[in-house]
């Protein structure tokens, strides 16, 4: 597959991804969830919506063919683990720092900061 393809798919993607993540998260923190579970929480939800479409789309073999299934999810596990912790961390800082609103602002920053880690990760690891 081409890098310029799976590139475009997975900008796609991420963008709903983060969407929904960042809905999540400042649903939840608005209703007064701590910054961290709601973090997390938001990942989540971004995760399931992320694995089961990049596997299907953006990493599909040459024929069409969905690269889904508990092996590729099991090498998936602990890189998004890791890089959940980074964000949580990153964006708890935010929230220490400047705030709730401000930490809604720096969510996205720091998730598109760790989507080029990630897309390297899951073409190179999970969904090789």
């Amino acid at each position: 597959m081409s890098l310029l393809r799976q590139g475009s798919a997975y900008i796609v993607i991420g963008l709903l991804q983060l969407l929904l993540d960042w809905l999540v998260f400042v649903a939840l923190t608005a209703a007064g969830v701590p910054v961290a579970p709601g973090n997390i929480a938001g990942r989540v939800a971004g995760m399931l919506l992320g694995f089961w479409l990049n596997g299907r789309i953006t990493f599909a073999d040459a024929q069409g063919r969905q690269r889904l299934g508990w092996r590729r999810f099991a090498r998936f596990l602990p890189l998004w683990l890791l890089l959940t912790i980074a964000s949580t961390l990153l964006v708890s800082a935010a929230h220490h720092a400047l705030g709730l609103q401000y930490a809604w602002l720096a969510k996205p920053l720091v998730e598109a900061a760790l989507a080029g880690v990630s897309f390297l990760l899951m073409r190179y690891v999970v969904y090789r």
